[in-house]
């Protein structure tokens, strides 16, 4: 009986790891990206990880892309949605981020721990300032995808729309990050004028 057991517990590991697949390509990793319910640091962090390997990684053949490909010119736009998409998606994770360790409001309460406070917006400034280093290459993707306005991707329409947005400057990662450090710079501020007396 024992031994039957142990049989079983290996032909289960054996399948669950048989289960497992290499992942070389963009698309596999974009796969790998995943929306927490609540989006802690740690969660952030994973999918800050799996895009910067879709970022480094090659495209897989146009028979497996994530929309449908007929000829060049509609490969050649789709690989800019894509890196246009990644970009975008490390953005966003990285506002995730410094928001987890953003103080929006210098309460005067929080004095006895001005120290820790000020580490926290310096973290979070830091995350600020890495999502906008993915901005000018997202915008210039995104451009050039709607030079080619005439070349239809059937299965990349939120990508178009995304790219669209960006061109007529309804989407503006610069202004948006901008306000959020210029804020926080004012947060900073606050803190740093707390002494003994705050509290």
């Amino acid at each position: 009986m024992r031994r039957l057991l142990l049989l079983g517990y290996f032909l289960l590991g054996a399948a669950l790891l048989g289960a497992a697949y290499p992942v070389y390509f963009k698309e596999q990793y974009l796969k790998l990206y995943h929306q927490h319910y609540i989006q802690a640091p740690d969660d952030s962090i994973e999918n800050i990880y799996w895009l910067e390997q879709a970022k480094k990684a090659d495209f897989c053949n146009p028979l497996y892309a994530m929309a449908r490909i007929d000829d060049k010119k509609q490969w050649e736009r789709y690989r800019a949605l894509l890196d246009m998409e990644i970009d975008l998606k490390l953005i966003e994770q990285h506002l995730a981020l410094g928001s987890k360790f953003d103080k929006r409001v210098a309460y005067f309460f929080n004095a006895p721990w001005k120290d820790e406070n000020l580490d926290s917006l310096k973290t979070a400034e830091s995350a600020y300032r890495a999502a906008l280093s993915y901005w000018t290459e997202a915008r210039s993707l995104a451009l050039k995808a709607m030079q080619m306005r005439f070349t239809k991707v059937a299965g990349a329409e939120y990508w178009i729309e995304k790219a669209s947005r960006i061109e007529s400057g309804d989407l503006d990662y610069a202004d948006i990050i901008g306000d959020e450090l210029a804020r926080l710079e004012k947060v900073r501020a606050e803190f740093e004028k707390m002494d003994a007396s705050t509290y």
